[in-house]
């Protein structure tokens, strides 16, 4: 019985993990199905508590630090950025006008929702920006000083 109720700790655990992503409740999973095993091997509550603590501290100590060392972003690390990551200083063409609230922008051929990062900008059709971030699946886009519309062959067809 005793195993059971650590299985139970260990799925409620990696559960909230989910919705935290701290890489944090996660390692108290992974000693609460330790000492789920030791509970099954027949070792008497204190052992298993002991074998819990010991898990979760070393998970703590040795293993989360190795995973967020790992986690870190290709802008943090100065390696080459990839996925969403990699569309932000891309340059886009505004589609559908581009406020605080709305629009839509053309980045590497692809069509993106979009919302300016300056609330007192807002952006025409034709109008070449800067992906400053992306959140979510929304661009978020700031005036590009490089060229003006006029210079983009999309903005002619």
């Amino acid at each position: 019985m005793d195993a059971v109720v650590w299985i139970v700790l260990g799925v409620i655990l990696g559960v909230a993990e989910i919705f935290t992503t701290t890489l944090f409740l996660i390692m108290f999973a992974a000693g609460a199905f330790a000492a789920a095993g030791a509970a099954a091997l027949g070792a008497p509550v204190p052992i298993q508590a002991l074998v819990f603590a010991v898990v979760s501290a070393l998970s703590v100590a040795v293993v989360r630090p190795v995973i967020r060392r790992h986690a870190r972003s290709a802008l943090e690390t100065g390696e080459q950025s990839f996925g969403v990551e990699a569309l932000e200083g891309a340059a886009a063409l505004v589609l559908e006008r581009v406020d605080t609230d709305r629009g839509l922008v053309k980045i590497d051929g692809e069509v993106w929702s979009a919302r300016s990062y300056d609330a007192t900008q807002s952006f025409e059709p034709g109008e070449r920006v800067q992906v400053i971030k992306i959140r979510g699946a929304t661009a978020l886009v700031w005036q590009d000083d490089i060229s003006t519309p006029g210079e983009l062959p999309e903005a002619k067809r």
